[in-house]
């Protein structure tokens, strides 16, 4: 289960980074899941996020929501803010989610942070490197703006005069309709 917070801990998250906290509603609208990330600020180190909270209600749980979630705040962590990596800290007995964080998301252990938790017990401190993801992320983005410029491209050269065809393919795709000359 999440740790509690105060509610200004969740207020100083969503009115400071409001582009890296997200929700998982069922179908019918209801929340069965959410993921309360912010951004490090440490000047001294590179950009990084961190995972202040994962919940998912256990009736959704095994459908892949967390991961969801996760990948989710990661990504915006690198879109918004060009983060490297994203941090968290998982309670030791926490079998559970040690398995997704290391086997599924691909977390490491960085180090035990004793007496992490207020009620004396420790923590992993873990760490999941984002260059990957960034590059992924990157590719996609490449291949969309390829791919506007190849549909430009193939509409500019259909519209162009001097092509080898007479052009009525062109005027429907450019919204341009046939005229009464076309028809006769």
């Amino acid at each position: 289960l999440p740790e509690n917070y105060q509610m200004k801990y969740y207020f100083y998250h969503g009115l400071s980074w409001p582009q890296l906290s997200y929700i998982a509603e069922d179908e019918n609208g209801k929340i069965v899941g959410y993921v309360l990330a912010k951004m490090e600020e440490d000047p001294d180190d590179v950009p990084h996020g961190h995972i202040t909270s994962l919940a998912v209600k256990r009736s959704h749980r095994r459908l892949g929501l967390a991961q969801k979630l996760m990948d989710q705040a990661s990504r915006a962590m690198i879109e918004n803010f060009n983060a490297k990596y994203v941090s968290l800290h998982v309670r030791k007995s926490n079998r559970a989610a040690l398995h997704l964080y290391s086997n599924t998301l691909n977390f490491q252990i960085s180090e035990v942070e004793p007496k992490y938790y207020a009620d004396g017990e420790d923590a992993y401190a873990m760490k999941r490197d984002l260059t990957q993801m960034a590059e992924e992320l990157r590719k996609q983005l490449e291949v969309k703006e390829k791919g506007k410029h190849l549909v430009l491209a193939s509409l500019e050269n259909k519209m162009d005069p001097k092509a080898n065809h007479a052009g009525d393919c062109c005027r429907e795709e450019k919204g341009l309709g046939s005229t009464a000359e076309d028809s006769s």
